[in-house]
């Protein structure tokens, strides 16, 4: 098979590789649409490489076909679904476990579901497996017309929650109030102390880190949970603790790609049992930014780096 290879330079390049072989539990799948995530751009830098036992080529979602599976899997060879990876999905065959494999959501094409398992995994994980959030609460989603931002904000909102969001630009702030945020925050215009203080917060999904965490943690709502996935804006902040010792707040730190198997399927059983009815009654949708050939993956990974993307990037590959 062919996978997308990444060079001493930092290039990539579709090279032929092995092809995969699938161990007790597990289902091979012929990908036919991988999406991209800012993971995969730490990957190629050298800076996050893939747990034990995943390909070393990038790719933490794909939708495809079931080429075969393990005797009584549900899964059955011909089928559509997609599938949450450590690693391996720009390629055009992946052995993944079986459980992290999902059916396609009602109503959505190959391209469409390869764009939700790890937005949707990360945010479910983190909206109700870490904060607890419950209905009538506000939850602050930084990076609102990122892939993940537009996941949290439609699963908050489903389930209740009111938003508050942060976005880079006016177009940006248009999308995420379609899909339903209350409050936009635009960046480089709005003040988020200021913010904070006129809508206290009880849930901050936060993937930037540095000076906001640093302001805008203390004025969480007391019992507020601050929710930190990355550090893309900085990895010091400086936190005044006497509010968080008198609010009862929690700092919590939570990545998905280091969780066990047997964590993600859990998470991945909740959501189809959960979230994949809503796509078919399109309560959520997926948004997909651009389209783009497995062999322009350079390109794609180009449209991230330059946060020009609303939603997501996903390649297709032949």
């Amino acid at each position: 098979m062919y996978a997308m290879k990444v060079d001493e330079t930092g290039a990539m390049h579709w090279t032929e590789v092995p092809d995969p072989e699938a161990k007790a539990g597990e289902v091979l799948l012929g990908i036919r649409a991988a999406a991209l995530n800012r993971a995969d751009l730490l990957q190629r830098a050298g800076k996050y490489p893939p747990p034990p036992g995943w390909p070393e080529w990038m790719g933490l979602e794909v939708a495809g076909v079931v080429l075969a599976a393990p005797a009584g899997s549900r899964w059955k060879a011909g089928g559509e679904v997609c599938a949450l990876l450590g690693g391996g999905g720009y390629a055009e065959k992946i052995a993944v476990p079986e459980g992290m494999v999902l059916p396609l959501p009602p109503g959505l094409s190959m391209t469409e579901a390869a764009s939700l398992p790890e937005v949707f995994a990360t945010a479910y994980l983190n909206l109700f497996f870490e904060a607890n959030m419950r209905a009538g609460e506000t939850v602050f989603v930084q990076a609102g017309a990122s892939g993940l931002g537009l996941a949290a904000i439609q699963l908050a909102k489903s389930f209740g929650a009111k938003v508050m969001t942060s976005v880079g630009s006016p177009e940006k702030a248009e999308a995420v109030r379609l899909l339903g945020a209350d409050w936009v925050l635009e960046r480089h215009r709005d003040d988020p102390v200021a913010a904070f203080e006129a809508h206290p917060v009880d849930v901050a999904l936060d993937c930037v880190g540095g000076e906001v965490l640093g302001s805008c943690i203390e004025k969480l709502a007391p019992g507020g949970r601050w929710i930190l996935i990355s550090t893309l804006g900085g990895e010091f902040a400086r936190i005044s603790l006497r509010p968080i010792l008198k609010r009862g707040i929690r700092l919590i730190g939570s990545t998905l790609r280091s969780r066990p198997t047997e964590m993600k399927a859990r998470i991945l059983r909740e959501l189809e049992e959960k979230v994949w009815p809503k796509f078919g009654s399109k309560e959520i949708r997926p948004v997909i930014h651009a389209v783009l050939p497995i062999r322009r993956a350079e390109e794609a990974h180009a449209i991230l780096q330059r946060n020009e993307n609303i939603g997501k990037v996903v390649l297709e590959i032949d």
